[in-house]
């Protein structure tokens, strides 16, 4: 085998109960990460890393497999997703099965699409980068932020307070879709190692963590991504 998808899939969610089954612009959200994984025809294995029953059982519906349960230790507050993921390669090396890129994809990433996988599998594939990320622009320079001090304002950054916008180098962060690893230097490092970008427009990304946030998705995609349709 060479390629594998790990979509990771904990059960216990405590901000929105059920987070990675919940219906999403019609079905379950961890529906839209599976497909994705599965139409990119990238991968010899898309599973799904899950300690619920219940996931599990979802995940299969929709074509991924669950060829193990993720274990206690890997499942508690304190995990890590690089935790998960040397287990998830620990676990496929007992059966003998080992992969030269994997991939981590969110649950909860309806915005990850085949075409996307496809564009980080030929970034990582083409250079000596060991991991891809999907990153997005911040929409107003954090550079020019403020700060409460004293109950006053006052800029984080004083040497950019006079700066254009325009003149100010663009800053990224994690849109927390998806990331591509070189298996080997994900062992080796335990960690990205070397990145290179995937960028995401704002349209495309947006952070689940409430029940704001869910409603906020679900209207960029409908308007970003069904529209399109």
């Amino acid at each position: 085998m060479n390629n594998l998808a790990i979509i990771t899939a904990r059960g216990g969610s405590k901000r929105i109960p059920k987070k990675n089954i919940k219906e999403f612009c019609g079905k379950p959200i961890i529906a839209y990460s599976i497909e994705a994984a599965l139409q990119s025809e990238i991968f010899d294995e898309v599973m799904v890393s899950t300690d619920s029953d219940e996931i599990a059982e979802v995940a299969r519906n929709y074509g991924a497999s669950v060829p193990f349960m993720r274990s206690e230790a890997a499942s508690n507050d304190f995990a890590t997703t690089a935790d998960v993921l040397n287990e998830v390669l620990d676990e496929y090396e007992k059966r003998g099965y080992t992969f030269e890129y994997f991939a981590c994809i969110y649950p909860t990433a309806p915005f990850v699409t085949g075409e996307k996988l496809k564009r980080a599998f030929n970034i990582i594939c083409n250079s000596d980068a060991d991991s891809v990320r999907t990153v997005v622009q911040y929409s107003y320079p954090p550079q020019r932020a403020f700060v409460c001090r004293d109950g006053f304002l006052t800029y984080q950054y004083p040497q950019f307070y006079r700066s254009r916008s325009q003149d100010l180098e663009p800053v990224y962060h994690d849109c927390g879709q998806l990331y591509v690893f070189r298996s080997s230097s994900f062992r080796e490092f335990g960690d990205a190692g070397k990145m290179l970008p995937l960028i995401v427009p704002e349209e495309e990304t947006q952070d689940i963590d409430t029940y704001s946030d869910w409603n906020l998705a679900e209207i960029k995609y409908r308007k970003f991504i069904l529209g399109k349709k």
